[in-house]
């Protein structure tokens, strides 16, 4: 099966979202802005989701990392938890 190694960030609104998309855009450290903003337990591991296959995440959520490509950041995805912005760090083949 094939699995997803992702970071997030979950925030609870799109315009806090797009904020910090734009931070990333201009250059600001992924993980650090997950410390600082995320609302997941994950954020002291800079947002770390370790490995995923499919099934084991909401689907937003999976459809938006199976789709990007490694060191690829998504668009805000909103889920029932609220709205995040996904970074792929790695991929494992079937």
């Amino acid at each position: 099966m094939e699995k997803v190694r992702a970071s997030h960030i979950l925030v609870k609104t799109e315009e806090e979202a797009n904020d910090l998309l734009a931070k990333l855009n201009d250059g600001a450290d992924f993980g650090e802005l997950a410390q600082e903003y995320s609302l997941c337990p994950s954020k002291r591991d800079g947002g770390d989701l370790r490995f995923f296959g499919r099934g084991m995440m909401v689907k937003p959520f999976e459809d938006a990392a199976f789709a990007l490509e490694v060191g690829q950041i998504s668009a805000p995805v909103e889920t029932q938890f609220g709205w995040h912005l996904i970074k792929l760090t790695d991929k494992k083949e079937a």
